[in-house]
């Protein structure tokens, strides 16, 4: 992998559960819309491939790394904490305290849902500047456009702008789809690879204004 591919990748370790798709999505195409390269688990579908290496692969590969922790709670009484995204985050975190050489260099933007609750569970934490968007997609996309833009040298765009560009990319998708057959059911479900390469196409054709 060139360096240069390894300083344009975004890691990204969040809830994939259906309330968490808006926020999601709008993350993804920030991260295209400002010319780096997101990647996530579910890029892959390779059942022959252990998860856990993948997202080893996948954390080495990338420079930059966005975890959200917002899933980590329990949601009743008796269900045990969601460890996996604090996993991956550590696993991450590893990387690029042990790794050394360019992947000393990594960057991570950890998000909340809920300022101070992760305290709950990773009181290592404390100290560290996490940020929360109280789960409102608009506020994740304000939080990691402001991230990539000062840690990675990302593109000077107005979030409002890049909020606007979302909605615009939305619209134009669905009527794609549509036009050539898909149910909104189908729509909805359209693979998180698929997806990724809808915006990519998107902002190909020139769409942004």
């Amino acid at each position: 992998m060139s360096a240069n591919a390894f300083g344009k990748n975004v890691f990204i370790n969040c809830p994939f559960d259906e309330d968490y798709q808006p926020i999601l999505q709008s993350i993804l195409f920030c991260v295209i819309y400002l010319g780096f390269n997101p990647r996530i688990a579910l890029e892959s579908y390779d059942s022959s491939e252990i998860r856990l290496s993948k997202i080893q692969k996948l954390i080495k590969q990338s420079q930059y790394s966005i975890h959200d922790l917002s899933r980590c709670q329990a949601t009743k009484k008796g269900e045990h904490f969601r460890l996996n995204m604090p996993f991956e985050l550590g696993v991450d975190y590893g990387c690029k305290k042990f790794h050394g050489k360019r992947r000393g260099t990594k960057k991570i933007l950890v998000l909340e849902e809920k300022p101070f609750r992760y305290q709950a569970a990773i009181s290592d934490l404390s100290g560290c500047d996490i940020v929360n968007h109280n789960g409102q997609f608009d506020k994740a996309v304000r939080s990691v456009r402001n991230w990539l833009v000062n840690e990675a040298g990302g593109a000077r765009i107005a979030p409002t702008k890049i909020l606007n560009s979302w909605d615009d990319f939305q619209e134009w998708h669905y009527e794609k789809l549509e036009s050539e057959g898909y149910s909104e059911e189908d729509i909805l479900d359209t693979p998180t690879k698929e997806l990724m390469g809808a915006m990519t196409e998107w902002i190909a054709l020139g769409k942004p204004v």
